[in-house]
């Protein structure tokens, strides 16, 4: 989980990653955030985030990506 927070704080210093639950409704991941951040995180986890994962429940917090991760790996 560390190591997403890290990623996350990468692609948007100073958000609320920890407690902020709407990421994504509150746009605080944008479009083009979330395509960098899909990018990463196929990367780093090997893994594949394809267009079907990318509604906003996935990625509102980092506990849904993190789940997401899980689910894919």
């Amino acid at each position: 989980m560390e190591e997403l927070y890290e990623i996350l704080n990468e692609l948007v210093p100073g958000a609320d990653f920890r407690n902020n639950k709407r990421l994504v409704d509150d746009k605080v991941l944008t479009s083009l955030n979330l395509l960098k951040l899909v990018a990463k995180l196929n990367e780093a986890y090997d893994i594949k985030i394809t267009a079907m994962h990318l509604m906003p429940e996935n990625f509102n917090s980092a506990e849904a990506i993190y789940a997401l991760i899980e689910k894919l790996s």
